[in-house]
C-alpha cells in the first residue's frame, strides 16, 4: 500500500508565492515519476510539471519560468515551488507518484486560492 500525502496549499494575494510538498511513504520501490496536476472548478485536470527519478522536469506552458519543481529521492518527496502566482493558478493540487511497473497513486489534493 503506498500512501501520498499533500501540504503547503492555501490563500495567496496575485504575485504572492507558495512551496508545495508530496511525501509517499508505504510499499515504496523504485519511484519513476512525480508530479503534481492540478483541476479548476468546470475544469478538466491538467498536468503543471513533473520530474523523474534521474531529474527530468515537464512543465505546462502556463507555468513555465514561475513554478519550480524539485524532488529529494531519499525521502520520496516533490516539491512545487510557486511564485508569481496568478488568479488563474487558483485550483485543487493533487500529487501523483507513478512506479516503474505502471502502477501510479494519488493524494487527496491541497488546495491553492490566489485572490486579492
Amino acid at each position: 500500500q503506498v500512501q501520498v500525502v499533500e501540504s503547503g496549499g492555501g490563500l495567496v494575494q496575485p504575485g504572492g508565492s507558495l512551496r508545495l510538498s508530496c511525501a509517499a511513504s508505504g510499499s515504496i520501490f523504485s519511484i519513476y515519476t512525480m508530479g503534481w496536476y492540478r483541476q479548476a472548478p468546470g475544469k478538466e485536470r491538467e498536468l503543471v510539471a513533473t520530474i523523474t527519478s534521474g531529474g527530468r522536469t515537464t512543465y505546462a506552458d502556463s507555468v513555465k519560468g514561475r513554478f519550480t519543481i524539485s524532488r529529494d529521492n531519499a525521502k520520496n518527496t516533490v516539491y512545487l515551488q510557486m511564485n508569481s502566482l496568478k488568479p488563474e493558478d487558483t485550483a485543487l493540487y493533487s500529487c501523483n507518484v507513478a512506479f516503474l511497473n505502471g502502477h501510479n497513486y494519488w493524494g487527496q489534493g491541497t488546495q491553492v486560492t490566489v485572490s486579492s
